[in-house]
């Protein structure tokens, strides 16, 4: 991170996506082992809803780790407004909170119908659409129009030339956020194919930290 000018790191630790006896704990030791530089998103897995429960419970007792949630709906096998998921999304559109959303295109669980609903029935919570709707690039430019509590964030969104440049065209560079699915993408690799997307000082800044800085607020 130091190396490529990362100030902070906003993740989800894979353990807490996928190791329910391990569950969100990975996240809080490893936010508190680098407080200056990481926080985190509380993993809600909907398969085990008492360790929902649970997390729910203690979430407000980690305002120092925890800056919102985090659903991997296609991976857990479970749609984005399936009821196992209501009271995170409750939390967040009371408290105002990011969540940042797995999405793909043509997913049931979390394309672009699913995020709709989600984004119309809790207005609230800030919605980072995590790989944009890989694919259905043009549905997620809609939704993030439609939408303002919508953001499209870059994590594998790289992988294919022209589609930043066809989100900073058609929706301006303002709803953008900086992301690189790390560790499956590496910084550098990512850092370099912003830059070279031809796009202006102003647009990078709002890309690469201001956009990021707005949503995440008193931590900047």
């Amino acid at each position: 991170m130091k190396r490529n000018g990362v100030k902070m790191l906003a993740f989800c630790h894979h353990a807490a996506l996928f190791a329910p006896d391990i569950g969100n704990q990975a996240n809080i030791e490893a936010v508190r082992l680098f407080p200056k530089h990481l926080r985190a998103y509380c993993a809600v897995n909907p398969n085990y809803p008492e360790i929902v429960k649970k997390d729910m419970r203690t979430f407000a007792s980690y305002p120092d780790v925890y800056i919102g949630f985090k659903f991997l709906a296609d991976y857990h096998e479970c749609p984005l407004m399936d009821g196992r998921y209501k009271p995170a999304w409750e939390y967040a559109d009371t408290k105002k909170l990011l969540v940042l959303l797995h999405t793909w295109g043509g997913s049931h669980y979390d394309g672009p119908e699913q995020i709709e609903k989600a984004a119309r029935e809790y207005s609230g919570a800030k919605i980072l659409l995590g790989h944009s709707c890989h694919g259905e690039w043009d549905k997620a430019i809609e939704l993030a129009k439609t939408f303002p509590n919508i953001h499209l964030e870059l994590c594998a969104v790289m992988d294919e030339r022209g589609i930043l440049e066809r989100f900073v065209e058609k929706l301006g560079s303002k709803r953008i956020v900086f992301g690189t699915d790390f560790p499956w993408f590496n910084h550098h690799y990512y850092i370099g194919a912003i830059i070279n997307a031809g796009l202006c000082d102003e647009a990078l800044h709002d890309v690469f930290h201001r956009n990021a800085e707005k949503l995440l607020g008193v931590l900047f």
